[in-house]
């Protein structure tokens, strides 16, 4: 996959829309065949024509992404590595906060877990991907980034697991 940009139809929220109607109630031709052992039809190949159920006209139609729905999906995914509920992540401590030791560190996780005071001055890409909180007096600061599975290049889709994988990094904020 390298560093190159994924397709857009290819992209976590994306769906077809009409050129003509700008509906998104695009259709393809496809075949079915039934599977004796499902007792299903299963979809064997689907074709190029592109379709409107709204207008009724053929037409290549045109991708666009929910970005909301994308928003959101990201929101729960870093959510999710916060709480340690994450297939494709890790956590990297910073020298500084492991040298204040284990019970200090324990605290640190479980804060940094239970964090939810996300507003717009502090979560500008509304993604939960960045945290700042206090700990006996201590200022510390936590962020997530996006790689590909193999950790070269940035994720092609933030919003798909499958190609994503997550770092939180959690450090003092003196080390940032």
């Amino acid at each position: 996959m390298g560093n190159s940009k994924p397709n857009i139809e290819d992209m976590v929220g994306a769906y077809p829309v009409c050129v003509h109607c700008q509906k998104p109630s695009v259709v393809r031709d496809a075949w079915a065949k039934w599977n004796i052992g499902t007792g299903e039809w299963v979809l064997k190949s689907i074709f190029d024509k592109y379709a409107c159920d709204a207008c009724g006209e053929e037409m290549t139609p045109v991708w666009k992404l929910n970005k909301e729905f994308r928003q959101k999906r990201i929101q729960r995914l870093n959510d999710a590595l916060r709480h340690g509920q994450c297939e494709h992540g890790t956590v990297v401590i910073t020298s500084g906060l492991q040298a204040k030791g284990q019970e200090y560190l324990a605290e640190v996780s479980q804060v940094v877990a239970s964090f939810d005071r996300f507003s717009e001055d502090n979560d500008p890409h509304l993604e939960h991907d960045f945290g700042s909180i206090e700990i006996d007096s201590d200022k510390i600061f936590w962020k997530v980034d996006y790689f590909d599975l193999e950790m070269k290049y940035h994720s092609p889709d933030a919003a798909n697991p499958a190609v994503t994988h997550r770092v939180l990094t959690i450090m003092l904020a003196q080390e940032y």
